[in-house]
């Protein structure tokens, strides 16, 4: 084992009890089952999978092997039998069983072993190994390098903060005579552990260091099945994506039309709210606004015949400018004060006698009434030419 995997165990360690302890490993098991139940039988043994634990046990000189779970003993063989004949035996022993998949572990009897119950903090979880090798010269007689030993978290409940585990060692020179024989039959184990029942305990007393290395072949075939899992996701989600992109690309070209659609009919709105204020206002102007005309002709009903105008304005406020010559411009106040379109009529500047004309010159200005107090100077009335 390197180094690199040393350091990446405690992390791989908790990886898989956090897996073991959630409920998908149940979950996934019984959806594979249920998915295999629909196979033929021929693939059924196929899609089977999972490593397959035969448990070794050594007794008066006799190898006994029984499969994980399978209470009846499958093989029996002498120590005194040469390496071929045991592996023989053993392959005997594990017919059917496929080698990727097969395990092999060593279990040793209850009274060859110590076990010590522990309380823990719950911090120690990620760190048992460790631990157990801290606490061997408190809770046993021996020494870390005089035994092999595993650490295990046991169920159930423990004080707040705290967790119950079990330290379980076993001399070195217990095991090493067994692992010694079979290393020289050409067998070698994966575990060292204690029967639970028909089945292993669950613990691995071997160092990290002694494990056997499986090469899986199936690994790189379910490498390529999950990168083209990923691949083939990736792709659907790009679709999608790409899907969702040109359904986009389309709403945004049918918006930018209506948009424009809307521009339009807006522009089309504020001309017509133009033309009808304008119209408005022109309507508003002509009714507020008294007529040229009625001025001039009200203006030619008043004035008397020896005067004339020679300038007549009107501006947009309704001041009204008038220039001309008058035999007596003086009297023109009085003249205009009764007008019923001019109010406020008034000389700018002085009045000046024209000595071609023998006339006074004047500059006048008044101020127009509001129509609604305005009434033009009846038809009727005698007019005087206005100049």
């Amino acid at each position: 084992m390197n180094s690199v995997t040393q350091t990446l165990r405690p992390q791989l360690e908790r990886a898989r009890r956090a897996w073991r302890g959630s409920p998908l490993p149940g979950f996934m098991a019984w959806w594979g089952g249920e998915l295999r139940a629909l196979l033929p039988v021929r693939w059924q043994a196929f899609f089977s999978g999972g490593n397959v634990w035969c448990l070794l046990r050594h007794e008066d000189g006799q190898w006994h092997v029984l499969r994980s779970g399978e209470p009846q003993t499958t093989a029996l063989w002498s120590d005194t039998l040469d390496a071929a004949e045991q592996q023989a035996m053993l392959n005997v022993a594990v017919a059917g069983v496929d080698r990727q998949d097969l395990r092999l572990a060593l279990c040793l009897p209850h009274e060859s072993v110590l076990r010590r119950y522990l309380l823990l903090p719950e911090a120690a979880r990620d760190n048992l190994r460790q631990i157990g090798a801290f606490e061997m010269d408190r809770q046993t007689p021996f020494r870390v390098d005089q035994v092999y030993y595993d650490l295990r978290e046991l169920p159930g409940s423990a004080p707040t903060g705290r967790m119950a585990a079990e330290l379980i060692a076993t001399p070195r020179a217990v095991v090493d005579t067994k692992l010694d024989h079979l290393r020289h039959a050409g067998i070698a184990m994966d575990a060292v552990d204690l029967y639970d029942g028909d089945k292993r305990l669950g613990v691995n007393l071997l160092p990290p260091e002694m494990e056997r290395v499986h090469r899986n072949p199936r690994r790189r075939l379910n490498v390529a099945l999950v990168g083209s899992a990923a691949l083939l996701l990736l792709l659907c989600l790009g679709q999608w994506l790409h899907n969702r992109t040109d359904a986009l690309a389309t709403m945004q070209a049918q918006v930018d039309d209506m948009h424009a659609d809307a521009q339009k009919v807006a522009e089309l709105r504020k001309q017509l709210e133009n033309s009808v204020n304008a119209s408005g206002f022109l309507a508003r102007r002509k009714t507020e606004s008294v007529a040229v005309v009625d001025v001039l002709q009200d203006l030619t009903a008043r004035i008397p015949d020896d005067t004339w105008l020679e300038r007549f304005t009107v501006d947009s406020s309704g001041r009204v400018g008038m220039q001309g010559q008058s035999a007596k411009a003086a009297s023109l106040i009085d003249v205009l004060q009764g007008s019923k379109l001019l109010t406020g009529a008034n000389f700018q500047g002085v009045i000046q006698r024209d000595p071609a004309t023998n006339k006074e010159r004047f500059y006048m200005d008044a101020q127009l009434r509001s129509p609604g107090s305005a009434k033009p100077a009846s038809s009727g009335s005698s007019a005087g030419a206005a100049r």
